[in-house]
């Protein structure tokens, strides 16, 4: 199936770029992980009924309703941009036009990610390149910040991971590497075409 078949299936429109409207070099365009990546991401990563993922710079939402869809999970997408947010909530409104789904378990926040409040049920938490290292930086600093309060397993979730990303959390924090996922048929070509999983280390 194609990209738009999908989300017509989804009774969604999440296809296409959308250049950044603050352009400021801490954020990037907008554009949508390819479903074929996250088919292949989810047949080697399993969530649980309990996990609650945040995507940071979710854009249109095409990550939450594919999690929430598959996976029947809360999800929460954070996005900064006014004109993606509302399209998000679009979506949301055409994803459940009968309001038979779980709809509270899936929900759009505005906001700058390093502003977003974690919460203590988050702990999946999703980035395809939003922002600058120094920001993502900021929103790790956060997420840490809430373990210490909230003591719980925690995974990072990389598409298309940046050599920034990688060194920090491997150099300066105590993220481990659980798993490094290649999409077949992308990565043959472009060898950033992954997805790399980093976990927090339980703590006695």
């Amino acid at each position: 199936m194609s990209e738009k078949e999908i989300d017509r299936l989804l009774r969604i429109k999440t296809a296409g770029t959308l250049e950044v409207l603050n352009q400021s070099v801490h954020y990037n365009r907008y554009e949508a992980t390819p479903y074929m990546a996250l088919d292949e991401f989810f047949k080697n990563y399993e969530l649980k009924k309990t996990d609650r993922v945040v995507d940071f710079g979710c854009g249109k939402g095409r990550l939450p309703f594919y999690v929430h869809h598959h996976a029947q999970v809360s999800v929460v997408g954070v996005e900064m941009s006014g004109k993606l947010y509302q399209d998000a909530l679009e979506n949301l409104d055409n994803y459940d036009p009968k309001g038979k789904k779980r709809i509270d378990s899936l929900y759009f926040e505005r906001c700058l990610a390093q502003e977003y409040e974690i919460d203590s049920r988050d702990n999946v938490f999703y980035f395809f390149n939003p922002f600058s290292v120094q920001i993502f930086m900021n929103v790790v600093g956060n997420i840490l910040k809430s373990v210490d309060q909230h003591k719980r397993p925690i995974d990072l979730i990389l598409y298309y991971p940046t050599t920034e990303y990688v060194q920090f959390l491997e150099t300066r924090t105590t993220f481990e590497l659980l798993k490094d996922i290649t999409i077949p048929g992308l990565y043959e070509q472009n060898e950033n075409e992954r997805f790399l999983v980093f976990q927090l280390p339980e703590i006695e």
